[in-house]
């Protein structure tokens, strides 16, 4: 299915009354009093649960107290970004707006205030309390996810997405660490009441709409292999590869001058590890002064790294887009998408295509420091959830017609 076809199945999705599933919302982050116009785009319709994605130019306290004012009823869940996903695809300088309405959606929020102080049991006996909450609170609703927003420089997703699926069990989690645009300084979420760092905050929902939790990436392992002989795993630094500086012999795989090494040449060369049956991407953040490499995701001593080439992004995620729509064209997609494939994209020049395929789809979301899938804290991944029309149709006042 190409592009423009895709585009129009997914229009005649749309409800009777002009509306999709989820309300989609966005402003300019420069914008002084960005609320109202968020509200206008949103409508009426009561909200169980509201996700405010905003650029790091936003005036994010001050987004989270008019959004908390504006939306006394909902439950929220905000974070700064490394881009936005809206409109025109790949976006910069924006607040995107996700409401999910109460007649469709029923939400518990789990909020982990302190990533250094997680105990696995009361976290996984909140989650299994609040599931059951849930199931009470909406048993007509067959459908569930959950979703993930996490402090991107806590360095402690990996343990945190352990820990959640022991305690969320069949419900399937995807999610995405929040990001600070290229400056990697602080990340910030909200669930509207608090603005936290090196914290997280975990939507349990269930629907009317079926969905689909999915993971795409375009990542090709090839022969090339190293070993990470020397590393610090706590602050996920490699200082050694194959017993030789990190950045050094990295560099040297890709017969390179170690000083040239930059974002770009991570994105355009990630390194992937494998896991079972599959590998995911161990993606670098910086090479240090010093010869060290910082890595984004969980790295030890021991690990065996691949380098990775790439499909042709464009066509890989058309293909991946319209897997979801083989039986009916989602409403809408949320997506958690990595900001190494954004750099990665940007470099070979395919933004405006890729751009095109996320909006003939719908997808909608930001651009994060990792993403979460299950079990694993993965990167340079797209990650989300599709969101299929409500089954059977539901009224906005709750009703299902005869």
């Amino acid at each position: 299915m190409d592009g423009a076809s895709q585009g129009s199945a997914r229009e005649g999705s749309v409800r009777e009354n002009g509306q999709t599933a989820l309300r989609i919302a966005q402003v300019e982050s420069a914008v002084t009093d960005p609320v109202p116009a968020l509200a206008q785009q949103l409508g009426s319709d009561p909200l169980s649960l509201l996700c405010l994605f905003a650029s790091p130019r936003a005036d994010f306290p001050g987004l989270v107290r008019a959004a908390r004012a504006q939306f006394p009823a909902a439950k929220i869940m905000a974070c700064t970004t490394a881009g936005e996903l809206g409109q025109r695809g790949y976006e910069e300088g924006q607040i995107i707006a996700v409401g999910f309405p109460s007649a469709l959606f029923a939400v518990e929020i789990c909020k982990i205030p302190d990533l250094t102080q997680v105990h696995d049991d009361d976290i996984i006996n909140d989650l299994i309390l609040r599931r059951m909450q849930l199931n009470r609170a909406a048993p007509d609703m067959a459908s569930e996810f959950s979703f993930l927003l996490v402090d991107g420089l806590s360095m402690r997703e990996e343990h945190l997405t352990g820990v959640l699926s022991s305690g969320l069990g069949p419900m399937p989690l995807f999610g995405g660490s929040a990001g600070d645009g290229m400056d990697f300084r602080a990340t910030h979420i909200s669930d509207g009441d608090e603005i936290l760092q090196n914290a997280a905050l975990v939507a349990l929902v269930r629907s009317h709409c079926p969905v689909k939790v999915f993971s795409l990436d375009n990542l090709l392992p090839t022969a090339r292999r190293m070993v990470v002989t020397r590393a610090t795993p706590r602050t996920r630094i490699v200082h050694e590869i194959n017993a030789e500086p990190a950045a050094q012999e990295y560099a040297r795989l890709l017969g390179m001058d170690p000083n040239q090494l930059n974002p770009f040449t991570f994105a355009s060369h990630p390194v992937v590890v494998r896991l079972g049956n599959s590998h995911h991407v161990r993606a670098i953040q910086r090479a240090s002064e010093n010869g060290d490499l910082a890595f984004f995701s969980a790295i030890d001593e021991g690990m065996v790294l691949t380098l990775a080439d790439h499909e042709e992004v464009a066509d890989h995620l058309e293909r991946g887009l319209n897997a979801l729509s083989l039986d009916a064209p989602p409403d809408h997609i949320l997506g958690c998408d990595c900001m190494l494939r954004r750099i990665d994209v940007e470099q070979v020049q395919k933004v405006g295509e890729v751009s095109q395929v996320l909006q003939n789809h719908g997808v909608v979301g930001f651009s994060t420091y990792g993403e979460q899938i299950g079990s694993l804290h993965v990167n340079q991944t797209l990650t989300g959830v599709a969101i299929y029309p409500p089954v059977p149709p539901v009224r906005l006042d709750g009703e299902i017609p005869e």
